[in-house]
């Protein structure tokens, strides 16, 4: 069992790890999946196609098991929040609880028009319906970025006053719309689209490849371009707005992602390498000079702060941020660079599918968009340590004094395992029914 102070942080730091890992996956396949559906359903009411109509029908139960299973996940994590981390809810709680709230609202408007588009065909009007598909992604998209204002608000805590270690005067309006909230929303919002639409597009491809339903597997592939194409040439761009959002905040933060260890004027770009604190220095890495000034402060010859700047205890674990930092950069730009080929073959006026090259390219980019997700999510939750609110509250000091949470850690990962094995199985069995029993044109 869990003894010391040290051992009890990690198992609930572990906790929550795999948990918002886990739960992140759902919540960006939330968001985007209904989008998608919502826009093969109006394809069928414009163009009457059959085709459309199976894969709405077909999207439509993906979206509602990754609803159901998304439900499952962000209720435990709820639990936990109030379970491992008491003192953090306890101040923050009045803070925050407008845009958790609003939350809570949008998932239900989701809920709701989910539950009328499921049951209202040939029920209700053509149009009403798709309306109802509509809100199903509007609210989708709507509580990803709530969910994200809690989370920026953590990263950047504005909205009170702190006197005696109180927080006072509280202003729910300027703690939810703080200065990392813009930054953070149009980001994960865009990687969202991204991950899934390159997700999305690998499904279909690699079943067209196959042969398999290949006029509605042509189709999915017509829809998903645009989103993909858009969103992963948004991406760098939405990456570089964040990075210099998180240079002026939390300095400390972006110097482990680029493990600077001195502070240093026209700063080189570091790609790749493994940091070496111990020695601070990263061995084995590329560097590429000034770049990394501009992309902290849009000037070549800018001063960038090191970790040296700062208390060594107020560091984040460098290593894990910077790797992750470098795996997101790499993901993100495979990504783009597949959105660059797929819109020079459109601008060709060339079919997607007339390139078999592309659509293999498609199913192997494809987990890549969810691996930047996982790595973007640690660079930001790993990278505010050891502040629970950047700041004004350490982690450590969040923490429960209840005992047993090796017991609680485990009893959830056995729990998100389940999940985990009950969405592979009813993912598999949606495939089989409607792709490798059936051979079509």
């Amino acid at each position: 069992m869990i003894n010391s102070a040290m051992d009890s942080l990690l198992a609930a730091r572990l906790q929550m790890a795999f948990s918002l890992g886990f739960h992140i996956i759902f919540a960006v396949i939330g968001m985007v999946m209904p989008v998608f559906m919502s826009a093969s359903y109006w394809h069928y009411l414009k163009k009457k196609n059959p085709d459309a109509l199976e894969l709405t029908k077909l999207w439509m139960k993906g979206v509602a098991i990754f609803f159901a299973v998304g439900a499952v996940s962000g209720t435990l994590l709820s639990f936990e929040l109030g379970l491992l981390w008491p003192e953090f809810m306890k101040h923050a709680g009045p803070i925050v609880g407008m845009p958790f709230s609003w939350e809570g609202t949008a998932f239900f408007l989701e809920a709701i028009a989910l539950g009328i588009f499921l049951y209202g065909f040939e029920r209700i009007s053509p149009w009403k319906h798709w309306f109802a598909s509509f809100m199903v992604g509007v609210a989708g998209v709507t509580s990803g970025i709530f969910v994200m204002a809690v989370n920026s608000w953590m990263n950047a805590p504005q909205g009170f006053d702190f006197e005696n270690g109180v927080f006072k005067n509280i202003d729910p309006f300027a703690a939810m719309f703080n200065d990392a909230w813009f930054s953070q929303s149009h980001h994960m919002t865009i990687a969202a689209f991204t991950s899934v639409s390159a997700g999305v597009l690998g499904i279909h491809s690699f079943l067209y490849l196959l042969g398999r339903r290949k006029n509605l597997n042509l189709l999915a592939i017509k829809i998903a371009a645009p989103f993909f194409i858009i969103s992963a040439l948004l991406q760098p761009l939405s990456g570089d707005l964040a990075a210099k959002d998180v240079a002026k905040r939390q300095p400390i933060k972006f110097a482990a992602m680029e493990s600077l260890f001195e502070t240093t004027r026209s700063a080189p770009l570091v790609l790749g390498g493994i940091p070496n604190v111990e020695n601070e220095r990263v061995d084995y890495a590329i560097h590429i000079p000034k770049i990394l000034s501009y992309l902290a402060h849009g000037d070549l010859n800018s001063e960038v702060k090191g970790l040296n700047d700062f208390p060594k205890e107020h560091w984040p674990p460098v290593a894990i941020v910077h790797v992750a930092f470098q795996i997101m950069v790499f993901c993100g730009s495979l990504l783009a660079l597949a959105a660059v080929l797929a819109l020079l073959t459109i601008i060709r006026k060339k079919s997607l599918a007339s390139n078999p090259w592309l659509l293999k390219l498609f199913v192997l980019v494809s987990p890549l968009g969810i691996v930047a997700i996982e790595a973007g999510w640690t660079v930001t939750e790993v990278g505010r340590q050891p502040w629970i609110i950047y700041g004004f509250m350490k982690t450590k000091d969040a923490l429960t004094n209840a005992p047993a949470l090796q017991l609680t850690f485990y009893t959830y990962l056995f729990l998100y395992l389940f999940l985990m094995v009950v969405v592979c199985w009813l993912f598999y069995r949606l495939i089989l029914v409607h792709f490798l029993k059936k051979d079509g044109p």
